[in-house]
C-alpha cells in the first residue's frame, strides 16, 4: 500500500509519501513560520494563499524524492480537518483533482488521526497491536486531548482543552513576554536555567462534574484562565518579562506540562492501559518529555513518542493514518472524488 498524503490544514504545506503506513520514503514540509511570525499567530489568508502557490510544487518533490511516478501510487489520502477551512479546503481541492485526473482512490483523512499515526512511522518502531491498548497525549498547537485507542481505528476521546490548546497558550504567553512566534520553543528557550517554582500558575482543573458526549472533566484541559494569570502577574511585577524572564518563562512552562501529566497520570491510574504515548507539536517540548519518562518509571510501563521530524503537522502522518487501516477500513473512506465536492471541511476538536 503506498500512498501519497497531502497535508494542508494549518500553515504547512506538505506532501509524503509512504509505504503500508510505516516505511517513509519521502516527506516534503514547506513551513509559513516566517510569514506568519510578524502577526504573532497563523493568518487564514496567507496561509491558504501559500498553499496554493507552493503545493505542486511540494507535491512533485515528495514523488521525486521517493523515486515514484503516479503509477505507483496505490492511493491518495489528504487531510480533511479540523483545521481552517480555507487551508484544508485547498488541499482537498488539490486531491480531488489528482485523483479525477490519475483515477486512484481518495481517502480523507481526520487530522488528529494523522497524528495519532506519527507514533508508528520510522525505523524500529512498534506496531499497533505492540502499544494497544494505548491511552495517548495529542498536544499540539490547536488541540490538546487524550485519546484512549483499543486498537488502529478504534479511539475514544477521553478528555479535551474546553477553551486554548496547550500550543495556542504557549503562543499567546510568549506574545505577553515579548518572545517570538512559536511560542512553544521561545518559551522553552527563555525558560533555561530558569526556577520553575519561582511564580505558582494555575493548571486549569474544571469544576464542572460532567460535559457533553460522556467527556469526564477531571481529564479535560483548560488553558484561558492560565494566559489571564500571566497577564495579571506581569502587570503586577513589571520586571517579569525582564529581569524576571527565566523564572517567568519555566513557571508558565512548569504549569502546562504540570496539567498535562497530571490528567496523564490519573487516567492512566483508572483505566489501566499497555502503554503510553504523545504526539504533536507540544511533544518535543523536553520538559514534557521528561515528566513523561517520569511518569512511565513509575508506573513501569512504556512510552511511545512520535519522532521529533513528525511531531509537528506533516503528511507523511495523513498517508500513514491511511495505510495502516485494515482493507475493510479502506474501503469504508474510498469515497468518489466528486464526494468531496459536498464535503465542506470545517474547524473544531476531535
Amino acid at each position: 500500500m503506498r500512498v501519497l498524503g497531502i497535508e494542508t490544514s494549518c500553515d504547512e504545506t506538505a506532501a509524503a509519501v509512504v509505504e503500508n503506513g510505516r516505511d517513509v520514503r519521502s516527506s516534503i514540509i514547506l513551513s509559513q513560520i516566517a510569514m506568519h511570525r510578524p502577526y504573532g499567530g497563523v493568518v487564514p489568508e496567507i496561509a491558504c494563499r501559500s498553499h496554493v502557490e507552493a503545493l505542486p510544487g511540494v507535491i512533485q518533490d515528495a514523488l521525486d524524492t521517493a523515486q515514484v511516478g503516479w503509477d505507483d501510487l496505490d492511493a491518495l489520502a489528504v487531510t480533511s480537518g479540523p483545521g481552517l477551512a480555507s487551508s484544508l479546503l485547498t488541499g482537498v481541492s488539490a486531491a480531488r483533482g489528482l485523483a479525477l485526473s490519475t483515477g486512484l482512490p481518495l481517502l480523507p483523512v481526520n487530522h488528529l488521526h494523522g497524528h495519532l499515526a506519527s507514533l508508528f512511522l520510522g525505523d524500529d518502531v512498534p506496531s499497533p497491536e505492540e502499544i494497544c491498548p494505548a491511552l495517548i497525549l495529542l498536544v499540539s498547537g490547536g488541540h490538546s486531548a487524550l485519546v484512549w485507542m483499543e486498537s488502529w481505528g478504534s479511539f475514544r476521546l477521553l478528555g479535551q482543552t474546553v477553551d486554548d490548546a496547550a500550543g495556542e497558550a504557549f503562543d499567546k504567553a510568549a506574545r505577553l513576554l515579548g518572545l517570538s512566534y512559536p511560542g512553544g520553543p521561545a518559551i522553552e528557550k527563555a525558560a533555561a536555567g530558569g526556577d520553575p517554582n519561582a511564580v505558582r500558575f494555575p493548571d486549569g482543573r474544571l469544576k464542572a462534574t460532567s460535559l457533553p458526549g460522556g467527556i469526564d472533566p477531571r481529564y479535560c484541559f483548560s488553558y484561558s484562565g492560565l494566559k489571564t494569570s500571566l497577564r495579571t502577574h506581569l502587570e503586577a511585577h513589571p520586571e517579569a518579562a525582564a529581569t524576571g524572564l527565566a523564572d517567568t518563562a519555566a513557571s508558565f512552562q512548569e504549569a502546562v506540562v504540570r496539567s498535562l501529566v497530571g490528567r496523564l497520570t490519573l487516567a492512566a491510574k483508572e483505566l489501566k492501559p499497555r502503554s503510553l504515548g504523545c504526539v504533536g507539536g507540544v511533544a518535543k517540548n523536553q520538559v514534557l518529555r521528561a515528566g513523561l519518562d517520569a511518569l512511565c518509571a513509575k508506573r513501569g510501563m512504556p512510552l511511545y513518542l512520535a519522532p521529533m521530524a513528525y511531531c509537528t503537522d506533516n503528511a507523511a502522518m495523513i498517508a500513514a493514518a491511511a495505510g495502516l487501516g485494515s482493507t475493510e477500513a479502506k474501503a469504508a473512506f474510498d469515497v468518489e472524488p466528486s464526494m468531496l465536492l459536498s464535503a465542506q471541511p470545517q474547524c473544531g476538536g476531535v
